[in-house]
């Protein structure tokens, strides 16, 4: 049984974009969020990820 009903964990981690930070639509295959993702597609910066097409 805990002895104090305050914080359970000092610091509690959140992944974030290594490029801009941003917390949500994070992709951690990647480590990047959608915008970030999106834009190094485009300019070919991510090895073996290309737009789809059908």
């Amino acid at each position: 049984m805990l002895v104090s009903k305050g914080k359970y964990h000092a610091v509690r981690l959140h992944n974030r974009c290594r490029i801009c930070g941003r917390p949500r639509s994070y992709y951690r295959d990647f480590g990047l969020c959608r915008c970030c993702l999106r834009k190094m597609a485009h300019e070919g910066l991510i090895p073996g990820l290309t737009k789809s097409s059908w």
